[in-house]
């Protein structure tokens, strides 16, 4: 079956706006991504800190750093 010019044209057209979609929702995936890897990166940083302080913490009461014995395998 061929098309008519009529549909021929409807679908090239709506190929070229779904590609248009897909390469734009592709750029939004990209810039979440980021936006995750950047919040996790605080997050991981902030935990490091924390854990340090509390390290320094346990040396100072003379206590084990139990967070220390979790960590080991």
């Amino acid at each position: 079956m061929s098309l008519s010019d009529e549909q021929r044209r409807f679908y090239e057209n709506t190929l070229k706006v779904t590609k248009a979609e897909i390469d734009q929702l592709e750029g939004d995936i990209q810039a979440e991504l980021a936006k995750v890897k950047e919040r996790l990166a605080d997050l991981q940083n902030a935990q490091k800190a924390a854990r340090q302080m509390y390290g320094a913490a346990c040396l100072r009461l003379g206590i084990p750093n139990d967070l220390e014995e979790a960590e080991e395998p």
